[in-house]
């Protein structure tokens, strides 16, 4: 598995397929979160030390920056389109949220964190499994104002996209571009996943 996707580079062959896999895959997840959206973050940077290792010409391997900024930008906009949903949801979704505790108490840490003007809870819940899923839905449906939201939102999915690149680049950089750096660096996001959940829990309600 590792090793197919530290190849991403070479199995597409083009950056643009690139960007266009990983903006896809960042923006469905906040529906889908089992899309790997992460690892493909990490494999493409990746594939961009891989390039660079090889001595190959800038245009034919993916562009750091861009990656970073095309990942962001697709967090941020898959936000607001789960958020614009749950606004409109209406009742039905009400109702959906009032059964459930994990939602119910993510809506009550969620409102009282941004009516306070700091969101940390959003910029955590980005790396936590599931995480930005629950904040984007709880926002929407709590009619929570865009300007509270979008801020956090914007710098959650920074946050996140400049880990990920980080974490293939320099993974790669320091282990080799091999499966066993793609792998390592997935195991380092997933266990930053795992870390942002605990510290969710343990949140006062």
């Amino acid at each position: 598995m590792f090793e197919s996707l530290g190849s991403t580079g070479a199995l597409t062959g083009s950056p643009g397929v690139i960007y266009a896999m990983v903006a896809a895959s960042v923006l469905l997840d906040v529906f889908l979160p089992v899309l790997p959206s992460g690892v493909l973050v990490i494999a493409a940077a990746t594939a961009a030390a891989a390039g660079t290792a090889a001595g190959k010409v800038p245009g034919d391997v993916p562009d750091l920056l861009l990656l970073t900024l095309i990942a962001a930008t697709a967090s941020v906009l898959g936000d607001l389109v789960a958020y614009r949903l749950a606004w409109r949801g209406g009742a039905r979704l009400d109702r959906a949220i009032a059964r459930s505790r994990r939602l119910t108490t993510a809506q009550e840490r969620l409102g009282s964190a941004l009516a306070r003007g700091g969101g940390p809870l959003v910029v955590l819940a980005r790396f936590a499994p599931a995480g930005r899923s629950v904040v984007s839905l709880v926002a929407g449906a709590a009619h929570r104002r865009i300007r509270e939201f979008l801020p956090w939102s914007a710098l959650a999915g920074l946050t996140w996209a400049v880990y990920s690149v980080a974490l293939g680049y320099y993974g790669a950089q320091w282990l080799g571009t091999t499966w066993l750096a793609t792998g390592v660096s997935v195991l380092a996001l997933f266990g930053a996943g795992a870390g942002a959940a605990y510290v969710m829990r343990r949140q006062p309600a």
